[in-house]
């Protein structure tokens, strides 16, 4: 278990306000040449927090989502079954993560969904992409991308669609 050093909500905002700044700063020098051909470090691999919302109990999927994303290089952190959406946007703040992942089989995605980009609205989070994932109808899928989830995948998604998805939008560090 590690130890974390709690942080007030001031500290927090200043600390995450540089961070952005520093990878925009970065982003900005390595332009679209692979940073180690001009002489800069590479970047950090996208940190991705997989999250399994409300009571839905069946993590297989979301367990092979994290296994396919770290095998394609990015830094994935799962946070267990039984996350409430608050759980899940204070983990991904204090994991300092680029885009959650959120699963849900129960059908309760139309609920807990948005209300983690609710969250993260409230508390000023703008840089970490959301997306999900689960058996939700078709229907649903355009109600939750207008509540601010950047893309949902359904039951059969091949893992290098998904994987071709987060290295396409979610930006290195």
């Amino acid at each position: 278990m590690a130890y974390r050093v709690p942080i007030d909500g001031a500290a927090l905002i200043e600390l995450r306000t540089a961070i952005r700044e520093s990878r925009s700063e970065r982003r900005a020098l390595n332009g679209d040449t692979p940073c180690w051909h001009r002489g800069y470090p590479p970047l950090m691999p996208r940190r991705i927090l997989i999250a399994k919302p409300g009571l839905d109990g069946h993590d297989r999927g979301a367990k092979v989502i994290a296994r396919a994303l770290r095998d394609a290089g990015h830094e994935v952190i799962y946070s267990g079954l039984h996350q409430t959406p608050d759980q899940i946007v204070e983990t991904a703040i204090q994991e300092d993560v680029d885009a959650i992942g959120l699963s849900v089989l129960s059908g309760a995605h139309m609920t807990l969904f948005p209300r983690v980009v609710e969250i993260l609205r409230q508390r000023d989070i703008d840089d970490i992409i959301v997306f999900g994932g689960g058996i939700v109808p078709d229907e649903d899928i355009p109600k939750l991308k207008q509540a601010g989830l950047a893309e949902i995948f359904t039951p059969g998604a091949p893992l290098s669609a998904i994987s071709d998805w987060v290295a396409n939008n979610i930006p290195e560090r």
